[in-house]
C-alpha cells in the first residue's frame, strides 16, 4: 500500500499541474490589409510554416495559433492585442510589421508579463532606454539595415545622396541607421505619409535635386509604387537606387519586375544563403505557397523555431517566466540565416549582406548575395539598456 501524501506534497503535486501547460497559445498579430499587408502576409506565413515544420507543435506541445489583421491601426492593434492577452491568454506574441504599432502595443504586453517575439518591427526606444525582459526581436534593430546601406553608398564613393523614408519611427530610424555610416553629402531628406502611394511631388523634387544616389525605405506597396513611378519618370538613368532589403525583396520585385534591375539592397537573409535550413525552408516555402519567400518570410519563421527551442528547454512550463527568458535568450535553434546571437537587449548581433538584384540562370529577376557588409554587426542602442 502506497503512502498517503503529505499536504505539502499534495501542495506541490497541484502547484505542477497548474504550471504544465497542455498547448501553447501564441498571438499573431500583423498587417494583413492594405498597402503594407504583403509584409504581414509573410511573416504570417512563414510563422506557420514553422509551425509546419515542427509538426503543429511547440516544445513537444500542441501550438494553438491565433491570428488577428491590425489594419496598420496602432488602436486596432491595441484591441487585439488586449483580447489575446487578457481573454485568451496567449503565452507568447509575435506578427507585428511597423514600429509606431509596436510601440502602442509593447506596454500592455509587458505589463502583463508575456513574451513579446518580433519577427520585424525593432524601434530604436526597446533596444536602448527603453529595453524590457519580455521583448526579443529575432529581425534586427531598424537602423541596422540602412546602416549597412550607408556603409555601401560611402564606400563606393556617392557624393550626393537624396533620402526618402516615411514620417514614423521606422523612417526616423532609417535616417538615423544611414547616416551613421555615409558621411557624404544628404541633399534632402524627403518624409513621406507611411501608406502613401503618390509620389509625384516627391519625384519632382528629386529631379530638382538631381542626385547621384538615392537611399529610400518605403514598406510595402510603398516602395512598389515608388519604384515604378521613380523609373517612369526617367529618374533612374542618373540616379542609382539603394534600399534595405525590405523595400527590394521577393514581393517588390515580383510587383515591379525589370525596373529593378541593377538596385543594390541590404539584408541578414537571402534565399540563396547556403546551408541546410534554409534550403530547407525555401523549397518548402515555394512548394506551400507558390512564391519565394521575402526576409519578413524568414523572420516569422525563425519566430516559430524560437519559441520551439524555449518551450522545449523549460520543458513546457511557461509559467517559470525567469527559466522562459533564459532560454530565449540561450537561442537554442538553427535560424535560416546562419548563426547569430542574442545582445544585452535582447537584440540580434549578425552578419549583413549587400544583394543586388539581376537575373539567374532561369532568367528570372530575384537578388543575388554578392558578399558580407557587416560582420557580427550590433545595434547602436545597447549600451542604452540596463535590463530590468
Amino acid at each position: 500500500m502506497m503512502p498517503r501524501l503529505t499536504a505539502l506534497a499534495a501542495a506541490m503535486l497541484l502547484a505542477g499541474s497548474v504550471h504544465a501547460a497542455d498547448r501553447i497559445k501564441v498571438g499573431l498579430v500583423s498587417t494583413l490589409s492594405g498597402p503594407g499587408a504583403g509584409l504581414g502576409v509573410d511573416i504570417r506565413d512563414g510563422f506557420q510554416l514553422g509551425i509546419k515544420h515542427l509538426n503543429g507543435k511547440l516544445g513537444s506541445l500542441p501550438a494553438e495559433v491565433l491570428v488577428a489583421d491590425d489594419q496598420q491601426s496602432p488602436d486596432i492593434a491595441k484591441q487585439v492585442a488586449d483580447k489575446f492577452l487578457k481573454k485568451d491568454k496567449v503565452d507568447f506574441m509575435t506578427g507585428i510589421v511597423f514600429s509606431n504599432i509596436m510601440l502602442a502595443v509593447g506596454p500592455a504586453v509587458f505589463q502583463n508579463q508575456t513574451f513579446y517575439i518580433s519577427a520585424n518591427a525593432g524601434p530604436s526606444q526597446y533596444a536602448g532606454e527603453q529595453c524590457n525582459p519580455f521583448f526579443f526581436n529575432v529581425a534586427w534593430q531598424n537602423d541596422n539595415l540602412h546602416e549597412a546601406v550607408g556603409k555601401v553608398v560611402q564606400d563606393k564613393g556617392y557624393k550626393n545622396v537624396v533620402i526618402v523614408t516615411p514620417n514614423y519611427p521606422g523612417g526616423k530610424d532609417a535616417v538615423s541607421g544611414f547616416r551613421r555610416y555615409y558621411k557624404g553629402q544628404v541633399s534632402e531628406e524627403i518624409y513621406t505619409k507611411l501608406g502613401q502611394l503618390d509620389y509625384a511631388a516627391e519625384l519632382a523634387q528629386i529631379r530638382s535635386l538631381k542626385p547621384d544616389a538615392l537611399f529610400f525605405f518605403l514598406p510595402g506597396g510603398m516602395g512598389i509604387n515608388f519604384v515604378k513611378q521613380f523609373v517612369s519618370a526617367g529618374l533612374s538613368r542618373d540616379t542609382q537606387l539603394f534600399a534595405p532589403g525590405f523595400s527590394a525583396d521577393e514581393d517588390v520585385i515580383k510587383a515591379v519586375g525589370g525596373s529593378m534591375l541593377g538596385m543594390f539592397n541590404s539584408s541578414h537573409w537571402a534565399h540563396d544563403m547556403d546551408n541546410p535550413e534554409n534550403k530547407r525552408f525555401v523549397a518548402d516555402f515555394q512548394k506551400e505557397y507558390g512564391r519565394l519567400p521575402s526576409l519578413y518570410a524568414s523572420q516569422g519563421y525563425d519566430a516559430a523555431l524560437m519559441m520551439d527551442a524555449a518551450v522545449r528547454d523549460v520543458k513546457g512550463n511557461v509559467e517559470d517566466k525567469k527559466a522562459l527568458q533564459k532560454a530565449l535568450e540561450a537561442k537554442r535553434f538553427k535560424s535560416v540565416r546562419g548563426d547569430f546571437k542574442f545582445n544585452t537587449n535582447h537584440y540580434p548581433v549578425q552578419n549583413y549582406v549587400l544583394r543586388a538584384i539581376g537575373k539567374d540562370a532561369g532568367g528570372r529577376i530575384t537578388n543575388r548575395t554578392m558578399g558580407i557588409i557587416f560582420a557580427n554587426h550590433a545595434d547602436a542602442y545597447a549600451g542604452q539598456c540596463k535590463m530590468k
